[in-house]
Formats: C-alpha cells, structure tokens, sequence
C-alpha cells in the first residue's frame, strides 16, 4: 500500500484522534519530504491567543513519522520505529495556518541501510520547522527516531 495524504489523515482520524481533531493535516509526501499544516483554531489554543506547543509537536512529528514509515515500508523489512528523544524551540506566537516540513529522508534511507546490512539498531535525527503563511519560523522540533531491524 502506497502512503499517501489522504491515507495519513484517514490514519490519524482513528488512530490518533487528538491530532485529527486538532486540525493535523498531511498535504505533502514523496521520497524527501512531507509537509504537514495545522490552523490555530479554538481547539488548540492556548491561554495566550496562539496554538499550543503540544499540537505544534504533534504535526512536527507527524512530518518526520510519516517519512520514516515511508521509508520503512520501501525498504521491504519488518523495522520498529521509535522516537527516543526529542526537542524544540519556539521562536514566535504560531497563530493562522503553521506549515511544518522534514526534507531529510537521505538520512532516513541510510539509517535503515545500515539497520538492514549490520542487524542493529540505528538512530537518526530528524528536524521539522513550522513556518507561518509569511514565512516566518514559528518553531523548530527535533525527533531522534530508532530503527531496529525486526527478526
């Protein structure tokens, strides 16, 4: 089965409901990137009038998931994935639609090179910065994801 937006966000309407009703919406996927957009909306506000750093961590990760299920479903192997790790910093109010985008799948294709050829586990980091609609880096999330080769 090919992963493409519309499976993600069907994916995310029964596995991870918080993020659906949030707003979490996969626009983009190919071989080195994916882009996923969230709107500040009532439901994920915080007390301060912008969205609240948890929905902007979900549609972060999202990105960087999605490329590594992705990759992982290409490369023919049973492989667990796991996030170990992970870390942001936020440097602006993310109000409107906030575009998060990974363009890193080079490294996730030789982290499970390595995972398959070797039979240990692999990590790599990955980074998501969400931008607002004029461009502006609202936040930047890093996702240290473990591979492990399943016997």
């Amino acid at each position: 089965m090919k992963i493409t937006p519309s499976k993600l966000n069907t994916y995310l309407l029964f596995k991870l409901p918080s993020a659906y009703l949030t707003g979490v919406r996969t626009k983009q996927i190919d071989d080195t990137t994916c882009v996923v957009t969230v709107k500040h909306r009532w439901i994920n506000q915080n007390p301060f009038n912008s969205m609240f750093w948890a929905v902007q961590g979900m549609a972060a990760e999202l990105t960087t998931g999605a490329l590594v299920m992705k990759k992982i479903r290409e490369s023919g192997k049973r492989i667990s994935m796991l996030v170990a790790n992970n870390n942001a910093t936020f440097t602006k109010k993310a109000t409107g639609r906030i575009t998060f985008k990974c363009e890193e799948g080079s490294k996730i294709d030789e982290a499970i090179k390595k995972a398959i050829e070797t039979g240990e586990g692999q990590t790599v980091w990955l980074n998501a910065n969400g931008v607002n609609k004029d461009g502006v880096e609202v936040s930047s999330f890093n996702f240290e994801w473990t591979l492990k080769v399943k016997n």
